[in-house]
């Protein structure tokens, strides 16, 4: 359930015109003066920024640019305390403005005035500050909190996984509800800069560099600082605490690589690292596709068994549930998370309705990885897709354009998300289809993008009317006729070398 913050009636406040409301004694006031000018009061921030799945994520009236987020963290206990530091600029004159948070807060100050706090919904802090904010003015709002994150729940789920080891913090599309004060919705991305204190012998990994190496603290501690220059929505920023190994590398272009296995994998560890330590390869490859690689680092996290059950797009670093691994390498998943650092991290969803502009894209890159490891065509693929859903299955009343709130993960957001880009590329031509996907990336860098958008971008390029072809594939149920492409209608299509990977990823995947 959610609830929309009701924001305060508008009051009116009466300015003037010159130095004189009216004449001086005896003299008629000029013409037009006198008139009172009416200006709205400072009201409070919207509690959402109205997306159509998630009304009440994020928030109005401001705007982030930066996150320092500096904890402590005991595994003993799951006991997480922390101050979050955020630098945003007012959109609007604000009398109270709402965070995404849920742990206890001790106290907020807004540029050094101690503020005051309420809670509202299920997940939003309340802010409002001792003077009112002017639009445009800087903001340095000061968060001190506590708490224990797996303990803390919204309808019965906390986003924070306690393990034996350690913790981890990944989710989407929230995540940062649960270890720091947020504007949690992909529209509002930020720069950040994370440190954990936790004892030592336990690592911390999160996105991005390391501007030092981790550091002593007293009491047997040692503190992990992670930084993040790229700007990035707050759900993509991650933490995972326990035992890990850490490989670290360069790309030949320079770039650090920074790989994390957490040491409970045993068995899973070797095709752990077999897939993830392609990480750079992969990147390489992809940027040839794709455009340039959009942020500063590279690297992967395989987790721990009590972890997390899939995968997800991390910015810079991705994270893998050990699932991936019980079969032997899987590079399948590795092409699919590294293709969302440009499909979903550097250009994210403008509404949670556009989420095939994610998985649809990261799931075509695993059929593009296909054609490239010789395990299959990527019209191989289709035709095996297809085929495997009958025309009266579930699968096919799925709508990748607008699954439902409910369904953003659901299976057919990512092989008919597929199916989708793959009948584009059949329309507008191998030429035409590769010009698309880097002019895609390029044009909304560090942005947020929507369906419509991309549809304008690639009947721009292709000089076609592509609205029957998205029409069809993304916004209509039933299974599409494509009688007429080059799949052969006449025998039943084997399946490719890569459909088991690909496949099993996606059963772990559409969660």
């Amino acid at each position: 359930m959610r609830r929309m913050f009701t924001a305060a009636t508008a009051a009116l406040t009466l300015t003037t015109a010159g130095t004189m409301l009216a004449g001086t004694p005896g003299q008629a006031a000029p013409s037009g003066w006198g008139r009172p000018v009416v200006t709205a009061a400072p009201q409070p921030g919207a509690p959402g920024l109205g997306d159509s799945y998630f009304p009440d994520y994020g928030n109005g009236g401001y705007d982030v640019g930066h996150y320092d987020v500096r904890l402590r963290y005991d595994p003993a206990s799951d006991q997480l305390s922390g101050t979050t530091t955020i630098l945003a600029t007012a959109t609007q004159d604000l009398s109270a403005f709402n965070l995404d948070f849920l742990l206890d807060v001790e106290s907020v100050r807004v540029n050094g005035w101690a503020a005051s706090t309420s809670t509202a919904g299920t997940h939003e802090l309340v802010v409002t500050p001792a003077r009112t904010v002017t639009r445009g003015q800087q903001l340095t709002i000061v968060v001190r909190y506590a708490g224990i994150p797996s303990e803390t729940l919204v309808g019965g789920y906390t986003g924070w996984t306690r393990t034996d080891d350690g913790a981890m913090v990944v989710n989407e599309p929230e995540a940062a509800w649960w270890w720091f004060p947020s504007n949690d919705h992909p529209l509002d991305k930020a720069t950040f800069d994370i440190s954990v204190s936790v004892p030592t012998g336990v690592e911390v990994i999160s996105n991005g560099v390391q501007p030092r190496p981790p550091a002593a603290e007293a009491g047997n501690r040692t503190r992990w600082i992670w930084r993040t220059t790229s700007p990035t929505a707050p759900y993509l920023a991650f933490l995972a605490i326990g035992q890990y190994d850490i490989v670290t590398d360069t790309t030949p272009g320079g770039q650090p690589v920074v790989n994390a296995y957490s040491t409970s994998l045993g068995a899973l560890g070797p095709a752990a690292r077999a897939s993830i330590e392609r990480t750079a390869e992969i990147i390489d490859w992809e940027s040839g596709i794709f455009g340039p690689y959009p942020f500063e680092a590279q690297g992967g996290v395989a987790g721990p068994v009590d972890g997390i059950g899939f995968a997800l797009e991390t910015q810079t670093r991705p994270v893998y549930g050990p699932g991936f691994w019980r079969r032997g390498a899987n590079t399948y998943v590795v092409a699919h998370e590294l293709a969302h650092q440009w499909f979903g991290d550097s250009v994210s969803v403008a509404d949670w309705r556009n989420i095939w502009l994610n998985e649809g894209f990261a799931s075509y890159a695993e059929w593009l990885w296909s054609e490239e490891q010789g395990e299959g065509t990527a019209q191989e693929v289709f035709d095996f897709a297809y085929a495997s859903y009958p025309a009266d299955d579930e699968f096919w009343q799925v709508l990748p354009g607008d699954p439902g709130a409910a369904r953003i993960f659901d299976g057919a957001v990512y092989d008919r998300g597929a199916m989708t880009l793959h009948q584009l590329r059949l329309a507008v031509g191998d030429d035409a289809f590769f010009e698309i996907l880097p002019a895609w990336t390029a044009e909304h860098r560090y942005g947020n993008g929507t369906i419509e958008q991309f549809q304008a971008l690639a009947e721009q390029i292709s000089g076609l009317d592509l609205d029957d072809l998205f029409t069809t594939w993304l916004f209509t149920a039933g299974r599409p006729d494509v009688a007429t492409t080059a799949r052969k209608a006449t025998a039943a299509p084997t399946a490719p070398k890569s459909w088991a990977k690909i496949s099993e990823s996606h059963d772990l995947l559409s969660h």
